[in-house]
């Protein structure tokens, strides 16, 4: 059995599968099996998952009907054999001794998981480090509690340092305890911090380095940079599914505002939404849309009970607005911002 499977779902990933395959079957640690999920892909991306496994025998393929991320990390999960799993995504790539750090990190601290820093790619090639989740160090499950699932909890409205981005790819996480207790994902966005969140109450021993083990493309194509037309629909799934894992684990219980930063921060990422060139509605109509989504209970509650200070330029101003109720002003922002793209 290998010693650790990394899952790759793969969707329209024929001009960049390759780097990032290679990255992984390339790694000094190289007790590990490659999981491709193809989802359905309608480009080459199947028909090369299918030749880079004969290249290797470490990889294994699998095809699928396309159901979404989720679905495609749930079914490497099902199939993997390691004793530690790693994702990644087909546009990123791991630097040679990703998968050995981590490793040996784990090995030195008797941890159940192991994280690192990254580093984040421009498309213009330069790139620059990022910090881990936390500084460097072996912590237990109460460090974990509050430097990690507190954090994705989140109250963080204003707080630059407790914001916790929910980036799996940067872990090396125990199989055991994925299957143990039945963590899968769910939904196609968010659905990286509720699979940490619920991974990190059951950890008890996670160990941190400061070296980074991940390249993290910031890719303009990605699911996270379009419109999405049923985007305050997903955010409320998310919603109940975080407050569902608050409420089984006993979470939140020195946090009361973290529903409401929650509802903040997807009501920020909503507004962008609305007014992201993708979307084919009318300014008229994408400003109708934002003052119905702040009018929604739940965003309503967020904005009477905080008003957000200490966030980037562009956010403070977006929520400085949306404050004051100035929602055509807030449309000619994003008028003026997307006409100088």
């Amino acid at each position: 059995m290998p010693e650790i499977s990394v899952i790759v779902p793969v969707y329209r990933a024929e001009s960049f599968l390759r780097k990032c395959t290679e990255s992984i079957l390339s790694q000094t640690f190289s007790d590990l099996e490659l999981l491709l999920v193809d989802d359905g892909s309608p480009d080459g991306s199947g028909a090369l998952c299918d030749a880079i496994a004969r290249e290797d025998s470490r990889v294994r393929v699998f095809h699928k009907e396309n159901g979404g991320v989720s679905s495609a990390r749930n079914l490497g999960l099902e199939e993997a054999r390691g004793r530690y799993i790693a994702f990644a995504d087909a546009d990123d790539w791991l630097p040679p001794d990703g998968l050995a750090l981590l490793h040996a990190a784990l090995e030195k601290s008797g941890a159940d998981t192991a994280g690192g820093a990254h580093f984040r790619v421009e498309p213009d090639g330069k790139s620059e480090t990022e910090p881990g989740a936390m500084p460097a160090g072996v912590y237990g499950p109460e460090e974990i509690r509050t430097g990690l699932i507190d954090r994705l909890l989140g109250e963080r409205m204003g707080k630059p340092d407790q914001v916790l981005n929910g980036f799996i790819w940067r872990f090396l996480y125990s199989r055991s305890i994925i299957r143990d207790n039945h963590i899968t994902f769910a939904g196609a966005y968010l659905e990286d911090e509720l699979f940490l969140l619920e991974y990190f109450c059951y950890s008890e021993k996670l160990a941190m380095i400061g070296q980074p083990v991940y390249y993290y493309l910031q890719n303009p194509a990605s699911v996270t940079r379009r419109y999405l037309a049923d985007y305050m629909q997903t955010f409320e799934t998310f919603m109940q599914a975080k407050t569902a894992l608050a409420e089984k684990h006993g979470l939140g219980e020195n946090l009361p505002l973290w529903r409401e930063n929650s509802n903040w921060s997807g009501l920020l990422i909503a507004i962008g939404n609305e007014f992201a060139g993708g979307n084919p509605a009318t300014l008229a109509q994408k400003r109708q849309n934002v003052k119905a989504i702040c009018a929604r209970p739940e965003m309503a509650r967020a904005i009477q009970a905080i008003q957000p200070q200490g966030l980037g330029r562009n956010k403070q101003m977006v929520a400085d607005l949306v404050c004051k109720g100035h929602f055509f002003l807030l449309s000619l922002l994003y008028w003026y911002k997307n006409r100088n793209k």
